[in-house]
């Protein structure tokens, strides 16, 4: 995401001990940064939070996609 949510990415880093922050980085005319959460971060700490949250009922793209990464990767 564009720069301007590096707040965002920093709470998202203090609430989920173990993600990662990565960037700036600079693409064309873009600046950005990358925020992440892999094994057993993913599936200790963040599944649990998007579980509980009605992601459906905010974007149902985003929820049949997660849907889909949870089936595909047997979590």
């Amino acid at each position: 995401m564009h720069v301007r949510h590096e707040a965002l990415f920093r709470l998202l880093v203090g609430l989920i001990p173990g993600s990662k922050l990565y960037g700036p980085y600079h693409h064309d005319k873009r600046t950005y940064y990358q925020w992440m959460a892999r094994g057993a971060v993913l599936r200790e700490q963040l599944i649990p939070i998007l579980d509980r949250v009605f992601i459906e009922s905010i974007d149902s793209y985003a929820h049949g996609r997660y849907l889909e990464m949870k089936r595909k990767y047997n979590l």
